[in-house]
């Protein structure tokens, strides 16, 4: 079964809000063997919503719409839909009590345009909404499978989940399992890691391989399909394998995992402590630290240091380093990382000093950083970097390659 998602709404087209709902759907889908070739976005417009249905009768058997269930006049969808297939409309009794308890328990009045959610075309599949008022539904004409579900994702989300999926799964000839892993990878260039593995993409069919870059990190998504799960994860973990046997110093983690979840778990592992001098991150890297939970007891704090005077006059950083190497610089990086740690009484001082942009600084072109790693009060160990970004991407990949050069030390010093 091979799908297209529409989206309706005109908010989607001016760039009000994003479509995530194809995002969520799209995922889903593969987890129950269909398909998502087309993702199609149309406004409020019945004219324009029939052009888009007949495109996608031409090429896709199931056909999911999302938005226009509302109660106001501009969504369009059912009546669209129910003229294009030439049937009718009906009131879905059991949505319509949901809808009127809705009203009486939170003490409201309800308009008659509400009483328009509880319609539904006549003959499908009604999929109740415990998150809202317009149910969903599942509609077969011929060969094709339409489902229509409600736009906002509070609502279609849990819509899909509980009565959408298994719409589908039961409808389906085969029961084929798609089974998805994303491999992480940092420190090797999207071009790069495709270069390594080219022949494996050239050949690829079950599993697939799809890379994916994004601010200095590339992934690689294999989804294999196979009618026994446990036969999908084989040919997962075959590929894998042959992956890893070429670009395996690169990889870091599977699926949502980041360079920060892994080091916040490997700090709390080995029970060391950091804290952090940072220049032009100004903060980001305990700001996404902190966001992880549970790491209260690996970040002893840290010191924002963007002036020269507070890397001198709190972090010490000596008056003749300043003046001879200037603040970005190695030996500048090297103090700061050493004394933080002294100063917060932790295991592990991290620094951050550098050129973010858009100007040059004492002469360093944008994207010059360094970053400075101390580890159980030892001379710190410190990493130059040539970026070439934008002024927020140098600062994200900055906080990105100091997760990395500490995971590098952290398993070097376990290894030892």
């Amino acid at each position: 079964m091979n799908a297209e998602i529409i989206a309706v709404g005109s908010e989607l087209l001016l760039g009000q809000i994003n479509n995530t709902n194809a995002r969520f759907l799209s995922g889903q889908l593969a987890l129950i063997g269909i398909n998502v070739y087309f993702h199609t976005v149309v406004g409020d417009n019945a004219g324009r919503l029939k052009q888009a249905l007949e495109i996608a009768e031409g090429r896709s058997d199931l056909i999911v719409i999302t938005g226009g269930l509302g109660p106001t006049k501009d969504d369009l969808t059912k009546e669209t839909i129910a003229a294009h297939l030439g049937v009718g409309l009906e009131t879905d009794e059991q949505a319509m009590e949901s809808i009127e308890l809705f009203f009486k328990r939170t003490n409201r009045i309800m308009s008659e345009n509400n009483r328009k959610q509880a319609i539904v075309l006549k003959g499908s599949q009604v999929l109740p909404n415990d998150h809202g008022m317009a149910p969903g539904m599942v509609m077969k004409t011929g060969e094709k499978l339409y489902m229509l579900l409600p736009g906002p994702p509070s609502e279609m989300e849990p819509m899909f989940l509980a009565y959408g999926a298994s719409a589908l799964t039961s409808r389906q000839s085969s029961q084929e399992q798609i089974v998805s892993r994303v491999l992480r990878f940092f420190g090797i260039g999207e071009a790069m890691l495709e270069n390594e593995i080219e022949d494996l993409i050239d050949s690829q069919s079950n599993p697939t391989i799809a890379p994916l870059a994004a601010e200095g990190e590339v992934t690689l998504r294999l989804t294999a399909k196979h009618s026994i799960i446990g036969s999908a994860i084989e040919l997962l973990d075959e590929m894998e394998k042959k992956i890893l046997d070429r670009v395996g110093s690169y990889f870091y983690g599977y699926d949502d995992t980041s360079l920060m979840k892994e080091l916040a778990k490997k700090l709390q592992e080995t029970g060391q402590t950091i804290s952090c001098a940072e220049s032009l991150t100004g903060g980001m890297f305990q700001q996404e630290f902190t966001a992880i939970p549970g790491v209260g007891s690996s970040l002893m704090g840290g010191v924002v240091c963007y002036t020269n005077e507070v890397k001198a006059n709190v972090l010490k950083v000596r008056k003749e380093t300043i003046e001879k190497h200037g603040v970005v610089s190695a030996q500048c990086a090297a103090e700061l990382a050493e004394n933080v740690a002294v100063l917060m009484d932790s295991t592990i001082g991290i620094s951050f000093t550098g050129v973010a942009g858009p100007d040059e600084l004492e002469g360093n072109p944008v994207g010059t950083i360094f970053i400075g790693i101390s580890v159980n009060g030892k001379p710190a160990s410190v990493e130059k970097l040539n970026l070439g970004g934008s002024r927020n991407a140098n600062r994200i990949r900055s906080v990105k390659y100091g997760c990395h050069f500490l995971l590098k030390e952290l398993n070097k010093q376990k290894e030892a």
